[in-house]
């Protein structure tokens, strides 16, 4: 059965992925509901997915076809951003398989063996199957092991078998390592698709266009012309239904090493030898590891942590952290990060890298801000004009995406007088609204067999790298003042000192 065609289904240039079944391990969990159907919903509405497709969800929780089916269908009303059309959906729908069991049992695997077989005699999947855990952290290990022991991991002539891990990819450097290593006991590193969805956002994947397709940016990408770069990655949730997760982890491990580090590595990595995966992640390879560790006196000096305390986003009051569902009472998680980096290579010397990560915070925004270094202003000594702020580019990731560059013009009349303007480029505006979890390019990409958007092991290693000092320094040293900023603030007055202390400070605030 081919995949429904109506007049008003949007058309794209991208082909269809080849034959094969997507196992989703935890398929009763939130990740399902909310991201991955959704997201395979919009990969149909756009026809990239293929005819020879079936898709089979294993959790441990009762349940049937029949039930899962009616579920997802009930959750993709609930969820998805935009009208649901009867012929994509029941595509999809007549799908969908469930299997209930524990990776633990042997013959709980046996039903997922006979169900995939199931699949390639109905569906035509070629026993290609792509396997994606959506589990916490913990069963990585476990499931991939189950998974060789049944012999679901091995590859035979003519069909592949690739494996999506979800973060957190470990919790320090030890960890990463380890779980590589127990990883790639059963898989070969092209099997291992270690995602993370910030990379599937549509102003991320743009950051290569935009700086290698355009002559006029790139001769101005370096330390000569670039003052510093800031990152912020700002929340106005708190920590939600998500306390017991986020408590044993915290806003450094569970932002830093992956979205953070996977911005810093597009924005800094040199021009690829080409676009095929490993040219690009080897050059965001070299950025990781060309980023100046931290020695223990680094970590007090450019390191910022911070905590929320009671406080009012909004029209909504937030309570302390410590006073969240399943956080302890006394707890030293930090909800917010700052710090300052420096990229040891010759594009980037002496050029500061400051990032910021917080929950509870005044506004919801995620952008990368390149700040130029100021013109020499002897033309216009003794006016105003020399206090004109510099140019500077910014990359709008979320909520609204989108670049923007900030110049000086002068404004009409006798007098000499500049103001700055805006050139503004907005997704929406030009190429319109596309509903979109953030997940579809990776699935795609996934079924492909393309892992450029997917982190790479050593790449996974060099970020955990980078942040093990401050692991090791918080822990020895636990914060003595936290809560230290309020709900609906921008965050500790540190993470302001942090940039005033070199002359600059944020530029993501309210009013710029």
């Amino acid at each position: 059965m081919q995949q429904p065609i109506t007049s008003e289904a949007p058309r794209t240039n991208g082909q269809p992925g080849g034959p094969c079944a997507m196992v989703i391990f935890g398929a009763s969990g939130d990740l399902t509901k909310r991201k991955l159907i959704p997201a395979l919903y919009n990969l149909s509405r756009h026809r990239l997915l293929p005819a020879e497709f079936a898709v089979v969800g294993f959790a441990r929780r009762a349940g049937t076809t029949e039930s899962f089916r009616a579920q997802m269908r009930a959750d993709l009303a609930r969820f998805c951003d935009c009208a649901v059309e009867p012929g994509f959906w029941d595509w999809i729908e007549s799908r969908l398989h469930y299997v209930s069991g524990d990776v633990s049992d042997a013959a709980s695997l046996k039903r997922l063996q006979q169900q995939l077989a199931e699949l390639e005699r109905d569906h035509g999947t070629r026993g290609n199957a792509l396997f994606y855990l959506a589990t916490p952290p913990q069963q990585f290990g476990p499931i991939v092991r189950a998974l060789d022991a049944a012999g679901l991991a091995r590859e035979q002539p003519g069909n592949w078998r690739r494996v999506i891990v979800e973060k957190p990819f470990g919790r320090d450097l030890s960890s990463a390592r380890a779980l590589n290593e127990e990883l790639r006991a059963v898989l070969s590193e092209r099997q291992i698709y270690r995602i993370d969805h910030y990379l599937g956002k549509e102003t991320v994947q743009n950051l290569l266009v935009f700086r290698f397709s355009n002559g006029i940016f790139e001769p101005i990408w370096n330390r000569r012309y670039v003052d510093h770069v800031q990152i912020t990655v700002a929340e106005t949730l708190g920590v939600e239904a998500r306390g017991g997760y986020y408590d044993g982890a915290g806003a450094l491990r569970d932002m830093v090493p992956n979205h953070i580090f996977q911005l810093i590595s597009l924005v800094a990595m040199e021009c690829p030898i080409s676009f095929e995966a490993n040219g690009v992640r080897d050059e965001q390879s070299k950025v990781l590891r060309a980023i100046a560790p931290l020695s223990q006196e680094d970590v007090l000096s450019r390191t910022v942590r911070g905590q929320y305390g009671a406080g009012k986003v909004g029209d909504r009051e937030l309570v302390d952290y410590r006073n969240e569902s399943d956080v302890k009472p006394s707890s030293s998680t930090e909800t917010y990060v700052a710090m300052r980096l420096e990229i040891d290579n010759w594009r980037w010397k002496d050029v500061p890298f400051y990032l910021r990560v917080g929950k509870a915070l005044t506004r919801r925004v995620t952008e990368i801000v390149v700040q130029f270094k100021r013109p020499p202003f002897a033309l216009f000594r003794g006016t105003a004009v020399e206090k004109l702020s510099a140019n500077r580019l910014v990359i709008n990731v979320q909520p609204d995406e989108g670049i923007q560059l900030h110049f000086g013009a002068k404004i009409p009349g006798a007098v000499m007088k500049i103001g700055t303007v805006d050139m503004e480029f907005n997704y929406r505006d030009h190429f319109g609204a596309e509903p979109a979890t953030g997940y579809e390019r990776l699935l795609y990409d996934a079924v492909l067999g393309d892992p450029t958007l997917f982190q790479r092991a050593d790449m996974v290693e060099a970020g955990w790298s980078v942040v093990q000092p401050l692991l090791d320094v918080w822990q020895a040293l636990p914060a003595r003042n936290f809560p230290n900023y309020a709900a609906g603030s921008w965050g500790p007055a540190e993470g302001e000192q942090l940039l005033a202390r070199d002359g600059r400070r944020w530029l993501t605030q309210d009013g710029r």
